[in-house]
């Protein structure tokens, strides 16, 4: 069954359902089902969702191939890079549309979506098309046997069908993030978001359609993963290539499924960050920057730093000043300008995350501040709320330690040398990110260069160039995402070789 945007433009105002979006059109799909979508603030149903089956992911798959085959494939650069503007333009003109449905699917405080998420999102298209426009290839002569002279050089082509397969902690950024760089290239995709927010994916769809993107180069297929809209698509062999940011384990079914068809991947997985702060540290900034770092979106960042080591003459003020921040953020409604902290995405995710708090205390913990959930109004009561949590004490083989939580905690331990505190980071299969404190320039170029990570932050954290390479080191993810890195991945290089 098919909708006119029209029409899906007024169910996304009334938030009663979300549509999947093929070949240019909202489909409601073949198997009749739903799932709810409901609010991590209070618990009220926000929509239904229309669930993707196999006839839907072919079908998003087939009009993708059809649109690189047709009037997208024959664009030019510029034509491609100018339209992506304007993807860009009218997401912003849109803009509290984008903020009303990523509060409600997220519950994170308006502030904060409309400082990071929908700006980043829109901006994402025209970073990329303009990277996109100005990357060089390479050339080189050289003289064959015969004498003549050769000259070699490279033209970037798109990779093909992207499957993008989303997370739920930053939903339009995130995708965006993926879809912009693949759009830029050439490619054409289709998007499967997580079933907890599926709304401004489904919204862009609208977006594409207003400006004039062909059909077919932007599809969303909603759904779940295994035995779902998710296995469907990342198995169909109508995709060439495969990019994920999500939990580890999903990422190791994904990869299992991308060996048939040998399909490139790109992930960026979990992680369990440090940050380290040493005694020398301009003390505010790395109050600031730890607190921002361990509970900020409730704690649900690949990014944020859930294992904290303090060089020991600091320890005590630190855990001290920390517990302050923490116990300074207020829970409550998005749009209250007095809220501090959002909700978990859901009361499932809560539960995982309250399982780690008790884990903590049986494993002897001394819980430092938080460690349930906190008490809420009437109304909010069924949702997503946790208090933010820190602990000491623990030992470095604690799970609370070495697994990734995902929620607004962290573990405080002390150190007292360089090299201990090196060896405690890098123990971890993850590598991810990490963050150093201190004011001694050489020390803080040292630890960038020993810690085991994708990107380690100096007396910052979360300060980014979208030109330089975004990525994790083992279990952390494949690959590396962000200025010319990105166009790596969603383009092929292929070489001309001319006999003069």
């Amino acid at each position: 069954m098919q909708v006119q945007v029209t029409e899906i433009a007024n169910l996304t105002k009334s938030r009663r359902e979300v549509l999947n979006f093929i070949d240019g059109e909202y489909v409601k799909g073949s198997l009749g089902r739903t799932f709810e979508n409901r609010s991590p603030v209070d618990g009220s149903l926000i929509s239904l969702v229309y669930e993707a089956g196999r006839e839907e992911v072919d079908r998003a798959v087939r009009a993708a191939r059809t649109a690189l085959d047709g009037a997208w494939g024959r664009l030019g650069i510029p034509e491609r890079a100018a339209l992506l503007h304007q993807v860009a333009d009218e997401i912003n003109r849109r803009f509290d549309d984008f903020v009303e449905a990523e509060v409600a699917d997220t519950g994170k405080p308006a502030s904060l979506t409309r400082h990071l998420d929908i700006p980043r999102g829109a901006a994402n298209f025209k970073i990329f098309a303009d990277v996109v426009k100005n990357v060089p290839t390479e050339s080189f002569e050289m003289t064959a046997p015969d004498g003549a002279r050769v000259i070699n050089y490279a033209v970037r082509r798109p990779k093909g069908v992207i499957a993008v397969v989303c997370p739920w902690n930053l939903p339009l950024l995130l995708m965006t993030w993926k879809v912009g760089p693949a759009l830029a290239c050439g490619n054409a995709v289709v998007v499967k978001p997580s079933e907890e927010t599926p709304t401004t994916a489904a919204l862009l769809g609208e977006v594409m359609k207003t400006v004039g993107v062909p059909d077919g180069v932007y599809n969303v297929v909603h759904g779940f993963g295994p035995q779902s809209a998710g296995e469907f698509l990342t198995r169909h062999l109508g995709v060439n290539a495969i990019t994920f940011t999500g939990e580890t384990a999903t990422g190791t079914a994904i990869m299992k499924a991308a060996a048939d068809g040998v399909r490139a991947v790109s992930f960026e997985l979990g992680g369990k960050n440090p940050a380290i702060v040493f005694a020398d540290a301009n003390f505010e900034a790395a109050i600031e920057g730890t607190a921002r770092s361990a509970f900020a979106n409730c704690g649900q960042v690949c990014l944020g730093t859930e294992r904290v080591y303090v060089e020991r003459p600091l320890f005590e003020r630190f855990v001290q000043a920390l517990k302050q921040r923490a116990e300074s953020l207020t829970p409550g409604l998005p749009h209250d300008a007095a809220t501090g902290l959002g909700p978990l995405i859901s009361r499932g995710h809560r539960e995982k995350v309250l399982s780690y708090y008790r884990k903590a205390v049986a494993d002897g913990a001394t819980v430092v501040t938080g460690g349930g959930i906190p008490e809420m109004p009437a109304a909010l009561q069924n949702g997503a709320w946790v208090q933010p949590t820190i602990w000491t004490g623990l030992g470095d083989d604690s799970a609370v330690v070495r697994e990734e939580i995902f929620g607004p905690c962290c573990h405080i331990r002390p150190f007292d040398g360089e090299d201990e505190v090196v060896r405690l980071a890098n123990d971890t299969p993850y590598g991810l990110a990490a963050s150093v404190w201190t004011q001694d320039i050489s020390r803080a170029h040292r630890l960038a260069g020993a810690l085991e990570v994708g990107i380690c932050w100096i007396n910052s954290w979360f300060l980014r160039d979208l030109r330089t390479p975004f990525g994790g080191a083992r279990q952390s993810g494949i690959g590396r995402e962000g200025g010319v890195h990105s166009l790596e991945f969603y383009s092929e290089l292929r070489n001309v070789c001319v006999h003069l």
